[in-house]
């Protein structure tokens, strides 16, 4: 076992966990953090996708114990004081989004993507989120969800 602190969504977690414990796992397993979800275990799909120290990571391949020191946020801990962060109610507000499978890790990526590039192309947004699969949309949603977000709306 290894010992890990970290702060999780603003509040410092300490843990025993098993050295090979992914941390995908630690999250939705130890900390219930459910909204981070198990797509595919090959790194494919994105919807494991958090942010680790204010980049996103896909959690599936990145074990606990080498987020140790480091600042999480999932997609619970996006919206301060019961509102919605923007790419939450742009996804909301422009449908960006059917099953919901793949919406958090894609709004995860979509957070990293305007922090590098706060008024991206619609080029720039399909390559930002080019790592997170969705098989239900055509994106098209999506991408007027980020553009939303950014205040880009055309």
């Amino acid at each position: 076992m290894a010992q890990i602190s970290l702060t999780v969504n603003g509040k410092a977690r300490k843990a025993q966990v098993e050295p090979r414990l992914l941390l995908v796992h630690y999250l939705r397993e130890q900390l219930r953090l459910t909204g981070t979800h198990v797509g595919c275990d090959t790194s494919q799909c994105g919807a494991c996708t958090v942010l680790v120290d204010g980049r996103s990571v896909k959690s599936c391949t990145m074990f606990a114990v080498q987020a140790d020191g480091s600042t999480i946020t999932t997609i619970e801990g996006l919206a301060t004081d019961g509102q919605l962060h923007p790419l939450q109610r742009a996804f909301w507000e422009e449908h960006g989004l059917q099953c919901g499978y793949c919406t958090p890790g894609m709004i995860m990526a979509a957070v990293t993507l305007l922090e590098q590039k706060p008024k991206p192309s619609e080029q720039e947004i399909r390559e930002g989120i080019s790592g997170n699969f969705c098989r239900c949309t055509g994106y098209q949603h999506i991408v007027n969800a980020i553009q939303r977000a950014a205040g880009e709306k055309r």
